[in-house]
């Protein structure tokens, strides 16, 4: 009989080690300079304890198990009464666990984080550390934004944030479906999206009517239809509805105060491209009993204070991915040989990978710059005016350049790339969700003229900002003088906006790379990025320092 054994024809080698146990934080050089340039350094053990517990072996088996075992809708119970949980993995839990354990669901409103100077600077440690968690697994990152995102709007009902803003603070996750008062803390979905609308919520149709006078604070029945609910196994949501006095914002809880079940029917978990570890759903209101937030008819003025900081986690996510696209291409091509020659030492990957680490740091430094600007605005207006103007426009650029980002770190690795044992793959169905999600590139950089609009000064407070950043740059300095041309008539610019947040934006990581980055990546962005012509493909830098680049973007076991 023919031997059982299949492991004799060949003997395996050249092929790259698991990109596996390594410290998101301490192998990061980029992030670090950010975070220590952005008033962070006082954190950085934190941030390495959890560096360690994100990139670790144990974090990456759970993401593949979070992924491979998507949620399932449970429509009824075994008896055939209406149930409408949705089931998660254990691995989905666990991620939940180390996320909230570690505060990412509600950081950015903790008052415990002053450094040295007295100044609080939570949402630099929280970008930080959301940055990491996205590497870990992306997927469950969802609920963990929406529940740090929904703090703000909920101080504008204060008797509701009091019953509710006590349950999202601890550090704790409770995965049971209960009523509030027995769980030991709560999450936070959101529902706004509709067939008929998309991101044009004022044409929503879900009715609320009121219950005994409604108004701020009260209750009301909605009745209609919701085409995207994000995270539908949480305890409450902020939903959109048209009630008497226009498009109101709503608290739906999952339970009633009663303690019975708030009778949400979902129709569905969306089959989608990629975040397959998180469920998004749609749901019929039929009866589903809500409390307004805030003022009837400012339904958007008021839920815009946790899309702000949605949106803001979508850069921050972006970034964290384009970073474990490159750390896994760079580590990969250190390993593997071809044509006698590791393909580190290939010219030609070499500036492919040069040129991905040069937009990998300028997203890095953008998205912690605009954790400090957040951190900042209560008492600085030119702080308040980045955080405003700035906002869609980084959310546009760094969420619009994944999907090409990762791409090209996938072809990097070649066939091992497109495969779906490695975690290449399922990034690459991830990238193109953030772009997507809480507005698209044509509404963020609507977004950025409309904010320039409403306040040329505090644009102009920028623009100053840059011409001190570029101090001694002829390039730099004439690119943010062609800027503030360009915005004088933010009103004539619609057709041509995504050219000119691009270039804003470029501008902008060009600035702050002068304070973060050596002197050779520096050079390399302004002559690429700011000075040269536009390029379709990575792999163009030229007159580069291409090795200083890539010792700086490598990770540091």
């Amino acid at each position: 009989m023919a031997s059982a054994d299949t492991g004799s024809t060949h003997e395996v080698f050249n092929q790259s080690p698991s990109f596996v146990d390594f410290n998101l934080f301490t192998s990061d050089i980029v992030l670090q300079a950010a975070v220590t340039q952005e008033g962070g350094g006082h954190i950085s053990n934190w941030l390495s304890e959890f560096g360690a517990i994100a990139g670790s072996a144990r974090a990456a088996e759970l993401a593949r198990q979070a992924n491979e075992n998507p949620p399932k809708l449970k429509i009824v119970d075994p008896s055939g009464y209406r149930s409408d949980t949705v089931e998660f993995h254990p691995a989905w839990h666990e991620l939940m666990s180390v996320s909230m354990r570690h505060g990412l669901h509600c950081g950015s409103w903790e008052a415990n984080g002053a450094n040295g100077d007295g100044s609080v600077r939570r949402n630099v440690e929280r970008a930080a550390g959301l940055y990491m968690s996205t590497q870990m697994e992306a997927g469950h990152c969802c609920p963990i934004t929406m529940t740090n995102a929904v703090v703000p709007a909920l101080k504008q009902q204060k008797e509701i944030a009091d019953d509710w803003l006590p349950k999202i603070f601890p550090h704790e996750y409770d995965e049971r479906f209960l009523p509030r008062d027995e769980k030991r803390s709560v999450t936070f979905g959101m529902g706004m999206t509709e067939k008929q609308g998309g991101s044009d919520v004022r044409s929503n149709t879900t009715r609320a009517l009121p219950v005994e006078g409604g108004g701020p604070g009260g209750e009301y029945v909605l009745t209609g239809h919701k085409w995207f609910m994000s995270a539908p196994m949480c305890d409450a949501f902020l939903v959109l509805a048209q009630a008497p006095e226009g498009l109101s914002c709503f608290m739906v809880p999952r339970f009633l105060p009663d303690g019975s079940q708030n009778p949400m029917r979902f129709q569905r978990l969306k089959d989608k491209l990629g975040n397959r570890s998180n469920a998004s759903s749609e749901v019929e209101f039929d009866g589903v009993h809500a409390w307004m937030i805030g003022e009837e008819g400012r339904g958007v003025s008021t839920i815009i204070e946790m899309v702000t900081y949605t949106r803001f986690d979508c850069a921050v996510s972006s970034a964290g991915l384009m970073r474990q696209a490159l750390a896994n291409a760079i580590h990969h091509c250190q390993h593997r040989t071809a044509f006698q020659k590791k393909l580190i030492d290939q010219p030609l990957m070499r500036q492919v990978l040069a040129d991905l680490a040069l937009d990998h740091e300028a997203a890095t430094a953008l998205v912690i710059r605009l954790a400090r600007a957040f951190d900042l605005s209560a008492d600085e207006p030119r702080e308040a005016a980045i955080a405003r103007i700035m906002s869609p426009a980084i959310k546009y650029w760094v969420c619009k350049t994944l999907p090409g980002f990762a791409y090209e770190a996938m072809e990097c690795l070649g066939g091992n790339g497109y495969v779906e044992e490695g975690p290449l793959a399922r990034l690459y169905r991830e990238a193109p969700l953030n772009a997507i999600w809480e507005g698209s590139g044509n509404v963020m950089c609507l977004d950025v003229l409309r904010a320039i609009g409403k306040d040329p000064e505090a644009f102009q407070s920028i623009i100053d900002g840059m011409i001190k950043c570029a101090e001694g740059e002829a390039r730099l300095l004439n690119a943010v003088e062609k800027l503030r041309e360009r915005f004088a008539n933010p009103s004539g610019l619609e057709s041509d906006v995504r050219y000119v947040v691009e270039k804003l934006v470029h501008v902008t990581a060009a600035c702050l790379m002068r304070k973060t980055a050596p002197d050779a990546v520096c050079e390399a962005y302004v002559a690429s990025r700011v000075k040269g012509a536009y390029r379709g493909m990575y792999g163009s830098l030229r007159g580069a320092d291409v090795g200083a680049i890539l010792e700086r973007a490598q990770p540091v076991s």
